[in-house]
């Protein structure tokens, strides 16, 4: 079996003397995880001045490191009778009511139970292939524990076209979700560019730096200690509604990422759906929009809430 390997190189200069070499690495190759490139090293796949070294190594001016990076191979997923809870079919896509804890797309040591192995099960190979055998017929995404509507496209031209959409910002996408603390204003637009987080590599954070993020946020219901709100997207970056909220001091409840309070209430991860998605169809040409209901959960804080 052949592997292929992709390679870097790296000088080092005066600015980054003392600097270990897997944090190093890690802001000079930001696709890498740090624990991944630690890994990397201890494989001994990287080398300074030829040489292997430990991950806590530290640089000096003119080290020169090199880094060798297998190429990821794509295992095959497998497709599982999972059922699933179908808001709109037909020949060209297919609106999912995602349930909490389903993760949307095969990741490396998590390839069943997923959004996809279900979705290659029901649609028996009639998915759209644009992006590869990880994430078949999936043109956007949503987390783990966030509930709610999802489009699958069944063919590439589906796929073109809805994507088409999501870059335009003309998806009409409403989600529901609960706040810590009583937002003052009734109506209010949330502007700050999104990035990725300066240290931590998982999570996302208000940054100059990032692109550039809107979230029209509505309340519905005030609480004495919570507020029930409709977020409306204007765009679509990762973890937009959590980070958004957060940055003004209104975390999700139950968003332990986020926030810095753990949740009184029984519930894994942040409160958050969504809820209604509205496109125009790429056959038909007509706006289609479905609603999914709130999930029992949800429905069950409120009432214990009001």
């Amino acid at each position: 079996m052949i592997v292929e390997m992709e390679e870097f190189r790296f000088l080092i200069t005066e600015d980054l003397e003392e600097e270990r070499i897997d944090k190093c690495i890690s802001g000079l190759i930001d696709s890498l995880s740090r624990s991944y490139i630690q890994k990397m090293i201890g494989e001994g796949r990287a080398l300074v001045n030829k040489m292997p070294v430990k991950a806590n190594y530290r640089l000096k001016t003119g080290d020169e490191i090199s880094l060798e990076i297998p190429e990821a191979v794509e295992p095959d997923i497998e497709p599982e009778d999972i059922p699933l809870d179908i808001l709109y079919e037909d020949e060209d896509i297919l609106i999912i009511n995602k349930p909490k804890g389903m993760v949307v797309h095969p990741a490396p040591g998590h390839y069943s139970g997923t959004l996809v192995n279900a979705v290659m099960y029901h649609c028996k190979g009639q998915l759209s292939g644009i992006n590869g055998v990880m994430r078949p017929g999936i043109v956007h995404r949503i987390d783990k524990d966030t509930t709610g509507s999802i489009i699958v496209c069944k063919n590439d031209v589906a796929h073109v076209l809805i994507a088409e959409q999501l870059k335009e910002h003309s998806l009409n996408r409403k989600y529901r979700a609960i706040c810590l603390g009583c937002l003052k204003d009734e109506e209010q637009t949330i502007h700050k560019a999104i990035g990725r987080h300066p240290t931590d590599r998982k999570k996302m954070a208000v940054s100059p730096k990032g692109k550039d993020a809107i979230t029209h946020v509505k309340v519905l219901q005030h609480f004495d200690k919570y507020t029930y709100i409709e977020c409306t997207l204007e765009t679509g970056r990762t973890h937009q509604i959590r980070v958004h909220m957060a940055s003004i001091g209104h975390p999700l409840l139950g968003d332990e990422v986020y926030g810095n309070t753990k949740s009184p209430f029984q519930i894994h991860g942040q409160v958050l759906h969504a809820m209604t998605l509205g496109i125009v169809h790429p056959r038909t040409k007509e706006y289609l929009e479905v609603n999914a209901p709130l999930p029992e959960y949800f429905s069950h804080l409120l009432q214990v809430l009001t």
